[in-house]
C-alpha cells in the first residue's frame, strides 16, 4: 500500500497540527480517499478533537487503498516546522515508513517513525445537541479567556437574552466580558438562556488555534460539552469538544 501527497500552502496543516498537540500527543490519522482525519480524546478525556484535511487541499494525492497510521505528534512537527511558508511539503508512505521531503530552495528529507497505538475508545460527540449556537471573532473570544484567567482557573460562559457572557471569579478579584448581538464580533447568535462552566488551561491550549480563523463557532448548553469550532474554507476541518466543570450555578 502507497500514498503520495504533495501539498503548497502548508499553514493551515502545520498550524492545526500545533494546536491539535496541545492537547493531543500521538494519534493514529486516517488516510481516505476523500483526505486525511483525525479524531482522538486526550488522556484526561477532557477534550476530543476532529480534525480533516480535504484531498482538495493538496496539489497532488495518490492513494491505492484506505489506511490508518499512528504517528508522534511531536516528532511529526518537528519536521514540519522545519518549512517555511514558502516551501512544498511532500510525503510518501512506503514499507511502514512516512518519508517526508521539503522543498525550497533545497531539498531536505526525513523519515518519521510509525507507532503501533492501542486502539482507543473515542467519545461519539456526533449526537450532542447543543442550546446555544454563536459565531465569535476570534479576538474577543481570546480576550475573554486572558482576562479570565487573572483572577481563576476556568471560566463561566453564559448566554443572556441575545448576549453573549465570559465571567470568572476568584476569592476576592471577578472578570467579565459581555457582547451582544449588535456587530460583526458577535453574529448568529441562536440560544436559549444557559450557563456552563469550562477549564481555562484546555481553552488557552485551544486557542492556539485561532490565528488560523477570524471567526470561531461556539456551541455548549447547560453544564453541557463545549463545541469549539475553527471556521475556514471547505479544504479543511477542525472542531475541539471540551467537557464542561460541572458546578450548581
Amino acid at each position: 500500500m502507497t500514498f503520495n501527497a504533495t501539498i503548497e500552502n502548508i499553514s493551515l496543516f502545520v498550524n492545526s497540527l500545533s494546536s491539535i498537540s496541545e492537547i493531543i500527543d500521538e494519534g493514529t490519522f486516517k488516510i481516505t480517499s476523500t483526505g486525511i482525519s483525525l479524531s482522538a480524546a486526550d488522556r484526561a478525556m477532557v477534550a476530543v478533537v476532529n480534525f480533516h484535511l480535504s484531498k482538495s487541499a493538496f496539489k497532488n494525492y495518490e492513494l491505492d487503498d484506505d489506511q490508518e497510521i499512528s504517528l508522534s505528534l511531536g516528532n511529526l512537527l518537528s519536521v514540519l516546522k522545519r518549512a517555511t511558508l514558502n516551501d512544498i511539503l511532500k510525503f510518501e508512505l512506503k514499507d511502514n515508513k512516512l518519508k517526508i521531503e521539503i522543498i525550497g530552495s533545497s531539498k531536505r528529507k526525513f523519515i518519521v517513525p510509525l507507532l503501533e497505538l492501542k486502539k482507543e475508545e473515542v467519545p461519539q460527540t456526533e449526537s450532542l445537541e447543543f442550546t446555544s449556537n454563536l459565531d465569535i471573532k476570534s479576538k474577543i473570544l481570546q480576550s475573554g479567556i486572558d482576562d479570565a484567567e487573572i483572577v481563576s482557573d476556568s471560566v463561566l460562559l453564559e448566554c443572556l437574552d441575545g448576549k453573549f457572557i465570559m465571567r470568572s471569579e476568584g476569592d476576592i478579584s471577578s472578570s467579565e466580558l459581555e457582547i451582544e448581538n449588535v456587530s460583526d464580533d458577535l453574529t448568529n447568535i441562536k440560544s436559549s438562556n444557559v450557563k456552563s462552566r469550562y477549564p481555562l488551561d484546555y481553552l488557552k491550549k485551544i486557542m492556539k488555534a485561532g490565528k488560523m480563523s477570524d471567526s470561531i463557532n461556539l456551541q455548549f448548553g447547560k453544564n453541557y460539552p463545549l463545541k469549539i469550532s475553527f471556521k475556514s474554507d471547505d479544504n479543511y476541518s477542525l472542531q475541539f469538544i471540551l467537557a464542561p466543570r460541572v458546578s450548581d450555578e
